[in-house]
């Protein structure tokens, strides 16, 4: 799909002065942000896309080390906002780094497929060698019980935008069986929400793809811009996409 450059908005000189940080999720690196840096970036946005080693370390100790790092670089480019955008446990990794420290420049974090209410997937595969070895210490901290952190850290204080996908490709579907209700694939829809969040929007992308879209990237945009999402232009694309696809799957 094809969004018009008129959903892009054009940079301005506030935007100049304000940084937005770019978190990748679990077992992904940051190449996989670097479309969503490009419309930042042309939008006026001074850009900090984190690397980190998300299969080596916990949760704690990842959230610290990209907290710090962000906030850093973001400094050295501006002097004003700092924004977060976030995909999968990245989100989790703000969540906690913003919990233990004071962050005075912060502005709006959108988040896209985050496991906020943990993961389903983490639950069932846990102690699965394979899982282990490909999601590494923060995988095993990801689970829906009282032991994992997302459940740790309640409430969100600060302006959040939330995208979760509801499709999958068809290598995700025996994933997808283990989740209930609708998912991503990866994350069920309604394990992304958070509570104290400022919009929510659900669109039809998988968890391995979402943050690359562009109908994400321009709804990630408005976000940062306005602090909500432009509803009415996801239900006009929804509404071309079921004239134009009736009877078809939605795959990648």
């Amino acid at each position: 799909m094809t969004v018009p450059a008129s959903a892009f908005e054009a940079p301005t000189a506030e935007r100049a002065d304000e940084c937005v940080v770019l978190v990748h999720g679990l077992a992904r690196t940051s190449h996989s942000m670097d479309d969503m840096e490009v419309a930042l970036q042309a939008a006026g946005y001074k850009t900090v896309n984190i690397d980190y080693p998300s299969r080596s370390h916990k949760i704690q100790d990842l959230a610290e080390r990209v907290g710090k790092q962000a906030i850093t670089e973001c400094k050295a480019q501006v002097n004003s906002t700092i924004h977060f955008v976030t995909h999968s446990m990245g989100g989790i990794l703000v969540r906690y780094y913003l919990a233990k420290n004071n962050v005075e420049e912060l502005g709006r974090v959108v988040m896209l497929a985050p496991p906020n209410q943990g993961s389903l997937l983490t639950d069932q595969l846990r102690d699965e060698l394979w899982y282990k070895w490909l999601t590494g210490p923060a995988g095993q901290q990801l689970g829906t019980d009282r032991n994992g952190v997302p459940g740790m850290l309640g409430a969100v204080d600060f302006q959040t935008g939330i995208i979760a996908g509801n499709v999958h490709s068809p290598v995700d579907n025996w994933l997808a069986e283990k989740i209930p209700g609708a998912d991503d694939g990866k994350v069920a829809v309604d394990n992304a929400k958070v509570e104290g969040m400022q919009d929510f929007m659900i669109l039809p992308y998988t968890h391995i793809s979402i943050m690359n879209e562009e109908e994400v990237i321009s709804q990630s945009l408005h976000f940062l811009h306005h602090g909500r999402f432009d509803h009415a232009a996801a239900e006009q694309l929804q509404q071309s996409r079921d004239g134009k696809n009736k009877g078809r799957t939605y795959f990648d």
